[in-house]
């Protein structure tokens, strides 16, 4: 047989198992890959500054006060645009929405290289704020529109490690970049990968199951019958929606919860250089392991929060899962403030942001348990909120370093704003769902079952 002969027989045989396999896989789990791939490419750029900090200290001589300001510029931005950005979606669909979003942080990421200052530095940083706003909220949209609610946990996992997965390759991707070409190229970099993205995104994914092709009548019918989104639900008023206590609990808690995660990507590689004296080199492996860590809190998070809500329900199910994740991130990064030994303190770092993983995406659970049709909007409140705080972080985690000349005392106010948040997880109820009022029994949707099939 000649080799024409064989590749005639054998490639379309192994082209047709390639198909066979691909269509086994369910295609909502197809649209979590998207959704994760879009997460990942996030946190790859928001964490592309912090890694390359000191490198941008070094050139425009930046003390850590004004450093922190070009960081709370972005999480301003994010903030003041994010419920704006989670309604629009809500409205016209997350499609549209992510095209926007990743083109806009695509082209200011880009700039980021250009920068030649201070002023510059805010000025671009804000604006690259202002373009990734509504990512998560939009990513709940998805998860409300393509999910069975029994499936939310381990959806919005998926959402959750693509975060993590960003930050983790972040510094094995930027730190040889910047190395061999300078701090500006990783920026350039990111930017065309964005720009790929957005290719596939408009040439495959679409709103709803119904609009996909190739996708099975049962899969279809699964998904629309056990969902979230409802075709009788309504969109609720922004003013009413701020009336659900639940949401104003949900925002404080989640306010507090982002001074965590703010201080694990944007101020942790430098705190790892200039407390703790490790070389790029050596925090390296450091930053990867911290968000391998949460990669298996948010694993072990989603499954346990699903088994929870099965067998305890709704309420105990977040409440624990939240309480349990944030509580303890609280104590470990304590820990790692009060202890002299290096090591200790990076080992305590690397498993608090195991438990951050663990209980975060708890959070976005609420939103849709109690949102629904109105989810991107509840997302976008609740993360205006926790970017406020990631603000806030950024700020005086920077002015607090420059007085005391210790990176060790702002941790001390990052344990207290935690263990704050984790008290407010007891009264969060994800059973008090936005309605309208006068029309809360007519607008009601059926029962949903959270039980696994």
């Amino acid at each position: 047989m000649t080799i024409k002969e064989f590749n005639s027989f054998f490639i379309p045989y192994d082209h047709y198992r390639y198909h066979l396999m691909l269509r086994a896989i369910p295609y909502r789990y197809r649209v979590l890959v998207l959704l994760c791939s879009l997460t990942t490419l996030t946190y790859l750029d928001r964490i592309c500054i912090s890694i390359v900090g000191v490198r941008i200290k070094s050139e425009f001589h930046l003390d850590n006060e004004q450093f922190g300001w070009v960081l709370a510029s972005f999480a301003l931005a994010y903030a003041l645009f994010e419920i704006p950005s989670g309604m629009l979606g809500d409205r016209i669909g997350p499609r549209a929405v992510f095209i926007r979003i990743v083109l806009f942080w695509s082209l200011f990421t880009a700039l980021t290289g250009f920068a030649t200052g201070l002023i510059s530095l805010i000025i671009v940083r804000f604006l690259f704020g202002v373009g990734e706003s509504g990512t998560y909220p939009n990513a709940l949209v998805v998860v409300s529109r393509w999910f069975p609610a029994n499936e939310t946990g381990r959806a919005l996992t998926g959402v959750g490690i693509g975060q993590q997965i960003g930050s983790a390759i972040a510094p094995l991707i930027i730190i040889p970049l910047a190395v061999t070409y300078g701090w500006r190229m990783p920026f350039f970099v990111n930017a065309a990968i964005g720009v790929v993205w957005v290719l596939i995104c408009y040439l495959w994914f679409k709103d709803f199951p119904s609009q996909m092709k190739n996708i099975s009548k049962n899969e279809k019918q699964k998904i629309e019958s056990g969902c979230r989104h409802s075709k009788q639900q309504h969109s609720i008023p922004l003013k009413l929606i701020f009336r659900n206590r639940t949401l104003w609990t949900l925002m404080l808690m989640y306010f507090c919860f982002q001074w965590a995660n703010y201080f694990f990507i944007a101020w942790m590689p430098v705190y790892l250089h200039d407390e703790r004296h490790f070389s790029e080199a050596e925090a390296k492996p450091i930053i990867f392991s911290l968000f391998i860590a949460a990669i298996f809190g948010l694993l072990a998070g989603g499954f346990i929060a699903d088994w929870l809500v099965k067998k305890k329900g709704l309420r105990f199910g977040r409440r624990l899962v939240g309480i349990t994740g944030m509580g303890m991130c609280g104590i470990l990064i304590f820990i790692a403030a009060i202890t002299a030994q290096n090591n200790l303190a990076a080992a305590s770092l690397v498993a608090a942001n195991g438990f951050y993983g663990f209980s975060v995406m708890t959070s976005f659970g609420v939103c849709s348990d109690i949102g629904r049709n109105n989810s991107g909007a509840v997302a976008g409140a609740m993360n205006f909120s926790g970017q406020m705080g990631s603000f806030f972080l950024a700020i005086v985690f920077g002015k607090i370093a420059d007085v005391t000349h210790n990176l060790n005392y702002p941790l001390f106010v990052v344990t207290f704003v935690l263990l704050i948040g984790c008290l407010l997880w007891l009264i969060i109820d994800p059973l008090q769902q936005l309605t309208i009022p006068g029309k809360e029994e007519k607008n009601k949707p059926a029962p949903v079952s959270l039980s696994h099939e």
